[in-house]
């Protein structure tokens, strides 16, 4: 697999960022819940240096919960303030504040000691398409910022603020250049990080379905009702390999098919439109439909 999606705009959008840091007390860095080191970009330790960090994991709703708790106690262990959100339901505006004021308490009592009245300025930076513009979006309570769902759309930084002693800058969605490690670039795929235009969406699916059978064996056939025994005995699999690689690409499609047929996907000629099956997996998964699923395990 390569994935190299890295627009211009990127590229520009890493420059500013790298000047613009230079300014500000404290780098809030928002995650997917469902993958929270695959949506890690891994330039950012090198442009925040020994600046303040907060971590959010965003999209909690959509991630096991269980699996979320361990990943809140794995950052906060390597010595990271980190809390989940949920940018549909909102509701986190007081945990967040409190956690950015943690984040900075050194920095507060300084000024305090000193009589200063400064206001402190946090950065909020993350990949494209983590819900970041919805995140801001309920802190305001309003809907100031550019939403989506899909990447790349705020282009620019945007300052606001919440009340209070901080000042955020918004900034646009950030990928590094070249994507190494073909399951990152698999997983940031699955939750729309990167444009569906430049990919196979069949494979994808596939791809998905893989990675699916080993994180959540029942997701597929709970939300489409379709049993994929008699695929694994035809397949020669006794039962679920431990392992999302142990399946092969006939098998895979086989399985993309069977799902299409469930959902009436079916073509003249009675033969499965394995493309419409394709999209329709991709967007379900992605809005949550398929279940609570972490894809990044600690």
């Amino acid at each position: 697999m390569s994935i190299n999606w890295y627009p211009g705009h990127m590229a520009k959008t890493r420059r500013l960022l790298a000047d613009d840091i230079k300014h500000v007390d404290v780098v809030c860095e928002i995650l997917d819940a469902r993958l929270p080191v695959s949506s890690r970009n891994p330039d950012l330790d090198a442009l925040v240096g020994s600046r303040r960090r907060l971590i959010v994991l965003n999209r909690a709703d959509q991630a096991e919960p269980a699996a979320t708790e361990r990943w809140l106690a794995h950052y906060r262990a390597k010595g990271y303030i980190a809390i989940a959100t949920d940018s549909r339901q909102g509701g986190f505006k007081g945990e967040f504040v409190s956690a950015v004021g943690q984040s900075c308490a050194d920095l507060l009592a300084k000024n305090a000691a000193k009589g200063i009245k400064k206001r402190i300025r946090v950065m909020i930076v993350g990949i494209p398409n983590v819900g970041k513009s919805s995140f801001i979006n309920r802190l305001l309570d309003r809907k100031p910022a550019i939403v989506a769902d899909k990447p790349g759309v705020t282009r620019r930084n945007q300052w606001f603020s919440i009340g209070g002693e901080f000042d955020f800058m918004d900034t646009p969605g950030m990928l590094w250049p070249k994507i190494d490690d073909d399951q990152v670039g698999y997983k940031l795929a699955f939750v729309g990080t990167i444009r569906d235009e430049v990919l196979d969406l069949e494979d994808l699916a596939c791809k998905l379905i893989q990675t699916l059978l080993a994180a959540a064996p029942k997701a597929l056939e709970q939300r489409y009702g379709v049993d994929l025994t008699e695929l694994f005995a035809e397949g020669g699999y006794v039962e679920r390999p431990p392992e999302a690689g142990g399946f092969d690409g006939e098998f895979l499609y086989r399985a993309l098919c069977a799902l299409a047929r469930a959902r009436g996907f079916i073509r003249k000629g009675n033969e499965e439109d394995a493309e419409r099956m394709a999209r329709t997996l991709l967007d379900e998964f992605r809005a949550g439909k398929l279940g609570r699923i972490t894809l990044d395990r600690v």
